[in-house]
């Protein structure tokens, strides 16, 4: 190499002139008018006669160790864990259910919020939601009494008050243990 061949860059998108030389250190000057430094086995020299880079035989064995291709190794698929999904949550105040209860006695509204509970958790059965919460309040305490009946008829399945700090007092979480198929 010597100053003013025409030359390109290895590793980088653009080609120059070589305006000088100091021991292996070589500076170009670059299309867009920059001088930049570089050792001399990142540059190639281009020949213009062919319009190719012109690699010199004792570079290319540097080049090549180089420019090795690493395998690529398949990234592995990690599942998200149960513990890490959020619950479904699901509130059985009457006034979430529906918007007017003009014309239901506390049967109707008690049949509505536990229809309600029974569907959602045979949802959450079928989709293999691992976690549910059901927001039943306090009051007089029939609506958690009935949920728990209701729920004790269900195989593969353990209930329990829900976090306090999250929920408060009147709820109720659900764990479904899905089979392995």
């Amino acid at each position: 190499m010597k100053i003013g061949d025409k030359i390109s860059v290895l590793d980088e998108d653009f080609s120059g002139v070589i305006s000088a030389i100091k021991g292996k250190v070589i500076t170009v000057l670059t299309n867009d008018g920059f001088e930049l430094e570089y050792s001399e086995n990142e540059l190639v020299i281009v020949d213009d006669s062919l319009n190719e880079l012109d690699f010199r035989p004792h570079n290319i064995s540097e080049i090549l160790s180089q420019n090795s291709l690493k395998k690529v190794s398949k990234a592995k698929r990690v599942k998200p864990k149960e513990r890490n999904l959020p619950p479904r949550v699901i509130d059985l105040h009457i006034h979430q259910l529906t918007s007017n209860t003009r014309g239901m006695d506390n049967y109707d509204m008690l049949n509505l919020q536990l229809d309600t509970a029974k569907r959602q958790l045979e949802f959450a059965i079928l989709k293999r939601i691992p976690k549910i919460v059901f927001i039943h309040g306090v009051g007089e305490g029939i609506l958690r009494t009935e949920l728990e009946y209701l729920l004790k008829k269900y195989d593969h399945i353990a209930f329990y008050d829900a976090d306090f700090q999250k929920y408060g007092v009147g709820a109720t979480e659900v764990k479904i243990f899905q089979n392995k198929k």
